[in-house]
């Protein structure tokens, strides 16, 4: 009987383990961190950047970077008021696109988050906040759930911008329900697993990240006013984290619930950059996940959308209202550093930084233990409306999108 139930522990946690290994892509890289695994890279470019390997043009409007598995490269744009999945091979070549629905088409119109690849399936997010299940292989549809329709969900001033968070057979939402805040979905079937209350606030266009402790698995994400910390296998709101910069009888769509920077774990702290609230905010976590004590916060660290990386001890973003990159302690939140080359979104790979700024300059930076050094820079051309997407790098190459163009860069130390 032991040997049985021994037996039977060891086949439950190696098929978990695996539904945990079939995530292979998703927003800002695995760990949604912005941090992407990859070694022997140029650490200079020319005047006029890396070789482009291959662009595309047609790949609709939006602001959503790609996802890149070993073999593919997915990413979603908006035509005629549809939003389609397209699907590359590492070449370039398009091999099929799929219907999504209905995008979002008024301010900034266009697609507006990264598809999320788990498997075999892949998971889209319009800016109306319906999610569609893809097959990878053909594109063809496996389910499809309305925000507005099947979750009693509320619209954002700017569109939806959640990239779909997966953990073993669920999908998040934060559909902004009054009594439908946060949804989890069974990301087989589309069906619901659980609903949070939360608030009954709109959503913070955040894409959400999962703080794995030993006795609860917490997933992290943003509404108009608040940050939430929500048991992920039950959905009880456990804690909350109020933003206070606009007073309550001041909030309405657009004034001060703009969250798109991912919080970030690490040992025991959650750290998040709110620019259109509370903005740069260190909280310390109670070891059950139950508690939140804040420990720090600076207004002037104040970025919007672009994210954040936290390398040992210093925190690196752009600034909204000073429009440079910043270096922040990440003991005291006091900013230590800074460069002047604009505001924009940032993705660390081989020990340097990459900040696509919305001037549309690619800029490599070195950071230091004292100041950061611009090494290299060079100008996207290609595309059109505002250098709103982050960098992506996988196998070597750096892709870009701006608009409905789609670069690949060949940044591999030859």
């Amino acid at each position: 009987m032991i040997r049985k139930v021994v037996f039977l522990t060891c086949i439950i946690v190696f098929i978990s383990m695996s539904i945990q290994a079939q995530v292979v892509a998703q927003f800002r890289g695995l760990n949604r961190d912005g941090v992407y695994q990859e070694k022997n890279l140029l650490t200079a470019w020319s005047a006029e950047g890396p070789a482009l390997l291959w662009i595309n043009n047609e790949v609709g409007n939006g602001y959503g970077p790609p996802a890149i598995t070993s073999d593919r490269v997915y990413i979603t744009g908006e035509i005629d008021s549809t939003i389609y999945l397209f699907a590359f091979d590492k070449q370039g070549n398009l091999l099929w696109k799929s219907d999504c629905g209905k995008e979002w088409v008024k301010t900034f119109p266009g697609s507006r988050s990264t598809p999320t690849v788990v498997g075999n399936l892949i998971y889209v997010c319009s800016g109306l906040g319906n999610i569609t299940c893809i097959n990878a292989q053909d594109g063809s549809r496996k389910w499809f759930v309305d925000m507005l329709k099947d979750l009693n969900g509320q619209l954002t001033f700017h569109g939806h911008a959640e990239s779909p968070l997966v953990d073993g057979d669920q999908v998040f939402i934060t559909s902004g329900g009054i009594d439908t805040n946060v949804v989890s979905l069974n990301r087989f079937t589309g069906k619901i697993n659980w609903i949070c209350k939360g608030f009954g606030e709109t959503p913070g266009y955040n894409s959400p990240i999962l703080i794995n402790l030993p006795s609860v698995k917490i997933l992290v994400t943003f509404t108009a006013y608040h940050l939430l910390g929500i048991d992920a296998q039950t959905g009880k709101l456990l804690w909350s984290h109020e933003q206070v910069n606009v007073p309550v009888p001041e909030r309405k769509p657009g004034m001060g619930d703009t969250h798109s920077n991912s919080a970030y774990y690490e040992n025991g702290y959650i750290y998040y950059i709110a620019g259109d609230n509370n903005c740069g905010t260190k909280l310390k976590l109670s070891d059950d996940g139950k508690q939140i004590t804040q420990i720090w916060n600076n207004k002037s660290v104040d970025n919007f959308m672009g994210g954040f990386i936290k390398i040992g001890n210093r925190i690196y973003t752009g600034s909204d209202s000073k429009r440079v990159l910043l270096c922040a302690d990440a003991n005291t939140g006091q900013i230590v550093d800074s460069l002047k080359i604009g505001n924009g979104s940032l993705a660390l790979a081989d020990n340097l930084l990459y900040y696509y700024n919305q001037r549309g300059e690619m800029n490599l930076v070195k950071p230091g233990t004292e100041k950061s050094e611009l090494i290299s820079k060079f100008k996207i051309t290609a595309g059109t409306k505002e250098h709103f997407s982050h960098p992506v790098i996988k196998d070597g190459v750096l892709y870009i999108r701006h608009g409905k163009s789609l670069m690949a860069f060949d940044i591999r130390k030859k």
